[in-house]
C-alpha cells in the first residue's frame, strides 16, 4: 500500500481510541454484527469479527486483558489468536468466578456483581465487552428489579471509577465497561442521557473506501484472478466497489465466496454482486430467445393495433435492457423504464402486458399497480409495508413483496398521475437507486425490472377559469399530438408536482400514443368481431356476420372514437354480444347448429337459422 492510501480502520474505532482515556464506559450501537475491516499486517487487509476488532484496538493501546459477556457463554476472556488463555482464566478467577473451559457463566445478578468487582479492580486497566446488551432488559422504560439493579450500578460505577497508566505510553485508562447494542435506545434513556463518564459511539455501515480496502483481498481467489493484470485487477475492484454501495462487509465477504462456488470470473464479479442481491442464479435475460425480439415487431402488432411509433421505442428499450447498453456501473437501475402517455383506449396497458409477454412468454410475469388506488397520504406504506409498531407491520408492502418473489418482472404503474406525491418519491428511489427499503429494513432490489408507467397526462389542461379543457383533438396530425403532450407533462412534473427530478429520470423514455385513426380502429373492430364468433365456434356454435350487417355494425362502432378501443369494444357489447347473446337464448340454439346474422341496427340485431 502506498503512503497516500494508508488504512486507518473504520471511524468508529478511532473515536473509541480517540475518547478512551476520557471516559469510563461506552456505548456502541448500529452495525455491530457486520465484520470490520483491519489491517493485519502493513498493507494487508482483511475482514474480522467486530468483537475482536473490538479486542484487538483494546490490547493495541495497552489493556492488559479484555473480558467478553453474551447472555449464553456469561463471562470468558477475548484474546488473539494464538494467545495462551491461562492469563484469561486467572482473571475470571481473581474476580471470584469459576470458569469452565475457559468461561463462567453469568446471568443477570451475578454480572452486576462481577462489574463492581471488576471497575474497582487495581493493577493494569482491564475491560469488558457486554455483547447481546439489548437482550438485557425486556423493556427498557419498564426495568424489573434485577434489570434495574444492574443498569444503576452501571450508572454509579460509571462516575466512581478511577483511571490509572496502563499501556507502552502509560496513558490514563479505566477498567472500562462497553455495551454492544443494536441501538442506543436498548439502553435505559437515564443511563446515558446526561451522563458525561459514558460516551456513545455509531457504527457505521461500510463505506467506499473502506469496501475498496477490503476488496483485493476477497477476489484474490476469484477464478483468473491469479493471470489478471493490474489494469484488469483494478477495474474488478471497482466494479465490485461501485455495485456494492449500501451493503455490509458480511454481503461483501458472502459475494466473494459466490462466486468462486459457482465459478464466476473476475472480470465477471457484477454478475455475482446481481446474483446476491435478487437472489437467483439464472438471468431470464439471457435466456430470452433474442430471434423472438427481432420478430417482436408484428408479434406486438398483433395485439396492439396502429401506434408504430410507440411500439419501435418500448422494443428498443427492450434491446438495451437486454444487452446492458447505457447500463450504470452501479448496476441497480432497472433494466428499462417506459412512461407510457396518450388518450385512454389506445393500446398503453396491453403494449406493457404484450411486452411481458414477449419477453417471458408469460402475460402474468407483470405487475400491476392500479395507482388510483394510492391517492391518500400513506397510501406507500401499501407499497413498501408500514414501519415497526403499525398495523399491518408483519404482512409487508405489496410492491416490496412482489420484486422479491418475481425479480425479473415488468412493474406496470397505471394512472401515475393519480397516485399521491408521497409516493412519487419512492419512485424516484426507485428510478434513481433502484432499491426500496421495505418497512420491516430489507433492501429490494429493481436492478432486474422493467419498470411501465401509464398516464393520461396531457390529453386535457386546465382552462383559463380552472376548467378542464381538451389538450389535444383525435383530427389534429400526431407530431402535433405529440408536442402538445410532452409540454403538457413537462409543465404537470414542474410546476404542478413540483418533482422535475423524476421526469429527468424517466428522460427520453416518454412515448406518447396517437388517437385511434380510422383505418386502425377498423382493423381493431375486425380483431374483436373474428374473435368473438371464433369463441362461440369453440361452443360448436358456427355464426356467420353477413356483409351488410358487418358494415352496419362497424358504422355503430366506430361512430365515435373518443374512446379508443375501449370504445369500440363498449359498443361491440352493445350492438353485437348482447343482442346476440338474447337471440340465441330465445332460439334455444344448441352445439352443431348454424346461425347467421343478416340485419345489424341500433341494439337490435336479425338472426337466422341455418
Amino acid at each position: 500500500m502506498s503512503g497516500k492510501n494508508v488504512f486507518e480502520g473504520p471511524r468508529w474505532q478511532r473515536d473509541l481510541v480517540r475518547f478512551l482515556p476520557l471516559k469510563s464506559q461506552f456505548v456502541l450501537s448500529g452495525n455491530i454484527r457486520d465484520l470490520q475491516a483491519a489491517e493485519v499486517a502493513p498493507g494487508t487487509v482483511t475482514a474480522q469479527s467486530f468483537n475482536q476488532t473490538l479486542c484487538n484496538t483494546l490490547l493495541d493501546q495497552g489493556y492488559a486483558q479484555v473480558l467478553g459477556w453474551d447472555p449464553l457463554a456469561g463471562l470468558r476472556a477475548l484474546e488473539r489468536p494464538g494467545t495462551d488463555p491461562a492469563s484469561g482464566v486467572a482473571l475470571l478467577q481473581s474476580l471470584g468466578l469459576t470458569p469452565v473451559d475457559g468461561a463462567a457463566p453469568a446471568g443477570i445478578d451475578l454480572l452486576s456483581a462481577t462489574l463492581q468487582r471488576l471497575v474497582v479492580r487495581q493493577g493494569e486497566p482491564v475491560a469488558v465487552i457486554i455483547d447481546f446488551a439489548s437482550r438485557l432488559a425486556v423493556r427498557s422504560d419498564a426495568l424489573s428489579a434485577a434489570e434495574h439493579q444492574l443498569f444503576t450500578q452501571a450508572l454509579v460505577l460509571s462516575h466512581q471509577a478511577r483511571s490509572r497508566p496502563g499501556g507502552v505510553q502509560r496513558k490514563p485508562f479505566f477498567n472500562t465497561v462497553l455495551w454492544v447494542v443494536e441501538k442506543e435506545g436498548d439502553l435505559p434513556d437515564w443511563l446515558l442521557v446526561g451522563n458525561p463518564r459514558i460516551r456513545h459511539i455509531p457504527v457505521a455501515k461500510p463505506d467506499q473506501l473502506t469496501r475498496r480496502a477490503l476488496a483485493p483481498a476477497l477476489l484474490k481467489g476469484l477464478a483468473g484472478a491469479p493471470d489478471a493484470g493490474a489494469e484488469a485487477t483494478a477495474q474488478a475492484v471497482d466494479a465490485f466497489v461501485q455495485s456494492t454501495e449500501g451493503l455490509l462487509l458480511l454481503d461483501l465477504s458472502a459475494i466473494a465466496q459466490l462466486a468462486r462456488v459457482e465459478g464466476v470470473a473476475v472480470d465477471q464479479i457484477g454478475d455475482a454482486v446481481r446474483r446476491y442481491k435478487v437472489g437467483v442464479t439464472e438471468d431470464p435475460w439471457l435466456r430470452i430467445d433474442r430471434q423472438r425480439i427481432r420478430m417482436g415487431d408484428a408479434f406486438v402488432h398483433q395485439r396492439v393495433k396502429g401506434q408504430h411509433h410507440a411500439v419501435t421505442h418500448m422494443l428498443d428499450i427492450v434491446k438495451r435492457a437486454m444487452t446492458g447498453v447505457g447500463a450504470s456501473r452501479k448496476g441497480n437501475r432497472p433494466r428499462g423504464v417506459a412512461f407510457l402517455a396518450g388518450p385512454t383506449g389506445v393500446g398503453k396497458t396491453e403494449l406493457a402486458k404484450t411486452v411481458t409477454s414477449l419477453l417471458f412468454g408469460d402475460e402474468s410475469a407483470y405487475i400491476r399497480f392500479d395507482m388510483s388506488e394510492f391517492s391518500a397520504e400513506h397510501a406507500d406504506q401499501r407499497l413498501i409495508g408500514a414501519p415497526p409498531g403499525y398495523v399491518g407491520y408483519d404482512v409487508g408492502g405489496e410492491l416490496t413483496n412482489a420484486i422479491r418473489e418475481k425479480p425479473f418482472s415488468v412493474v406496470l404503474f397505471d394512472e401515475i398521475e393519480k397516485a399521491h406525491p408521497r409516493i412519487l418519491d419512492k419512485f424516484l428511489q426507485i428510478l434513481d437507486d433502484g432499491v426500496l427499503t421495505s418497512g420491516r429494513g430489507d433492501r429490494v432490489y429493481f436492478s432486474e425490472a422493467l419498470i411501465v408507467f401509464t398516464s393520461n397526462l396531457g390529453i386535457y389542461r386546465q382552462g383559463e377559469h380552472g376548467e378542464r379543457v381538451a389538450n389535444v383533438l383525435p383530427g389534429e396530425p400526431f407530431e402535433q399530438v405529440q408536442s402538445k403532450v410532452h409540454d403538457e407533462i413537462d409543465r404537470h412534473f414542474k410546476l404542478v408536482l413540483n418533482r422535475p427530478e423524476i421526469l429527468n429520470r424517466i428522460g427520453e423514455n416518454i412515448i406518447v400514443f396517437d388517437f385511434i385513426r380510422e383505418e386502425v380502429a377498423v382493423q381493431i373492430f375486425d380483431q374483436m368481431v373474428d374473435a368473438t364468433l371464433a369463441d362461440l365456434q369453440a361452443q360448436h356454435l358456427r355464426v356467420t356476420l353477413a356483409a351488410p350487417a358487418r358494415h352496419a355494425l362497424r358504422a355503430l362502432c366506430l361512430k365515435d372514437l373518443s374512446n379508443g378501443g375501449r370504445g369500440i369494444r363498449n359498443q361491440l357489447e352493445a350492438h353485437l354480444l348482447n343482442p346476440l347473446a338474447r337471440a340465441l337464448f330465445d332460439q334455444d340454439a344448441q352445439p352443431g347448429q348454424q346461425f347467421t346474422i343478416v340485419a345489424v341496427d341500433a341494439n337490435v340485431l336479425n338472426l337466422e337459422r341455418g
